[in-house]
Formats: C-alpha cells, structure tokens, sequence
C-alpha cells in the first residue's frame, strides 16, 4: 500500500525491477526494517526518520524522486518504531525531569542514547554492503546523522540535516503548543490514533496544507498498520535528551555538510538549524520559507534538488 502524491514522478521513474520490499537485518544486535529504491550501481543515500516516525514517513514518492536522481535510496525503522526490534526498560518521561534537565543540568536516564542508535545505522550498512554512503536526517534523525558523521566520519560522503539541532541548551525550546503535543499521553483506539495524527502533524506543518491533510487519515491507518510503539517513542525521547550537545565536536566535521530548515518550525526551532550550520565549518544553510517540522509535497523540488545537488557534488570531489 502507497498514498500517491499526485505530483509529477519525473523524467525517470523508478520501476519494480529497482524497488526492493521491505526486508529485516541483524544489526548492531537488534533486527532493522529497511527497504530499498533505485539502482544497486547508484550512489547509497540512507534516510534516517525522527523521533516516533517510522521509515515510512519519507514518502514513498519522495524516495522515487531521489532514486530518479541517480541515488541507491535506503529508509528504515529506527529502534524501537515500526518493525525494527522494540526493546525494553525506561519510564515515561515527566515534566519535572524536563525542569531539572533545563534548569538544573540534571541528566535525564535514558536505555539508550544517540551513539546507540548511530551504531545502528552503521551496523545497517554492513549488513548491506555499504562501505560509505550519503546521509539524510530529519528532526531526531538529523542528530543521529551528526552522530555519525562525528563517531564514523569515514562511513559518510556526505551529511544533510533537515529540521534537525546540535543538542545545545541554548537553542530555544519548542513552542507551548508542540512541546504540549510531545508530551500527550498515547491514544488508546485506533479511531483516537488517526484523530491525533492529523491534530499532531496539523501543528508541526503550522500552517495550511490542505494537500496533506487529505492524505493523513491514509498515512495514519498505514503506520497504525505497521504497529505502535508509545514506549519506544519514550525510549527515543529519552535518548536524545540524555545525549547532550554536539556543538563543540561539530567544529571539528570536515565531511560536505547541507543544513535544511523551515522558518516557522515549532519543535526544533529554526535558531535550531542555524546553530548546526554555524558549528560545522562550510556547511551550506537553506532555510525554506514556510515550512515548519514536516516535509509537505509543495517543498519537496526545493528539498530534492538541495539533497541531490549537495551529494552528487561531494561525490564528484571526493571521485
């Protein structure tokens, strides 16, 4: 099952031959749900979702796009969502932990921190064959991509982060209403599920976006389909609050860096991308007017072509 975009799939569109269903693989000790688009000759991009997204929110239509553009295109499902392992352990995070780590410095506990699931996607990539790859990160997956890049610099030919922060306190929080969201207790029936779906991503797109809207009811019954995970997504949280900041080691990242960012994200604010251009030196910055903590269709050839004009530059010279 796919929800169609409606928009054009360009000059060269990806076929059956080139798309691979999805398929598990043990990595770094646990098993990860991936799924392939594009040539197995192509350049291997890997997209990493954000916190509680499974891999299918990089829209199937948007993997085409990039794979037309000449990318071996790789999603998967972090730990703990979709099909990948859920593991264990950790309680649900409380508003007064969120005080004490703002205002006090007190760590929070976390099962498993950032570098953990880093090691994941590197462990992904043996798994697959993949000595080096370009690497593309939203929001949480934005961080996981940095980590990366700052623990295995040799695996990444190039790093986009979109949406995506440094782990500096600094960084303004997220507004009342989306921190309000993160912080929702979990639906209990799928009716409620859908419902806050689109509630959910109604503010982080944080304005009007009827083209999406009509596709959230479908793109909520199919990740409710692939089965929820609201202790996970604690768990995630967790991670990325335990993690700290990255700021000072992103000054020492010499890979091809590209910062994407809205102008009216509500959750990682966009001081947020800004901080991540200005740590890494000669990272290129692209702030979409609009665009808030999501990747809406009318974005998409803006986003593409940055992804596409980025990576295939860092490959013709590093070749």
């Amino acid at each position: 099952m796919r929800y169609n975009s409606g928009l054009p799939q360009g000059n060269n569109p990806v076929n059956a031959s080139t798309h691979q269903p999805p398929q598990t693989v043990r990595a770094n000790g646990i098993d990860i749900c991936y799924e392939i688009f594009g040539n197995d000759n192509a350049e291997p991009l890997l997209l990493i979702m954000g916190l509680g997204a499974q891999m299918i929110h990089w829209d199937d239509a948007f993997c085409e796009q990039l794979a037309a553009r000449g990318f071996r295109v790789i999603r998967f499902d972090n730990r703990d969502i979709g099909k990948s392992s859920h593991l264990t352990g950790g309680k649900r995070l409380t508003p007064l932990e969120l005080l004490k780590l703002r205002f006090l410095r007190i760590p929070v506990a976390a099962t498993y921190k950032l570098i953990d699931m880093a090691k994941d996607t590197v462990g992904l990539m043996d798994a697959l064959g993949i000595k080096s790859a370009h690497l593309v990160g939203a929001s949480m997956g934005g961080m996981i991509a940095q980590e990366v890049t700052l623990s295995f610099p040799q695996r990444v030919r190039s790093l986009t982060s979109i949406m995506s922060t440094t782990g500096n306190p600094r960084v303004p929080p997220p507004t009342r209403e989306a921190a309000a969201m993160l912080m929702a207790p979990p639906p209990r029936s799928k009716e409620e599920f859908v419902t806050r779906f689109g509630e959910t991503w109604k503010v982080l797109r944080a304005g009007s976006f009827p083209e999406e809207e009509a596709l959230d009811p479908g793109r909520a019954e199919r990740v409710f389909a692939r089965g929820l995970n609201p202790a996970g997504v604690g768990r995630q949280l967790r991670a990325v609050l335990a993690s700290g900041s990255r700021k000072e080691r992103l000054h020492g990242v010499k890979t091809p860096t590209l910062v994407i960012h809205g102008t009216v994200d509500p959750l990682v604010r966009p001081e947020g991308g800004k901080d991540t251009a200005e740590s890494v030196h000669g990272a290129k910055l692209l702030m979409i007017e609009g665009m808030g903590h999501a990747l809406p269709m009318r974005f998409w050839p803006e986003i593409i072509g940055a992804i596409d004009k980025h990576a295939h530059g860092a490959a013709a010279k590093a070749a």
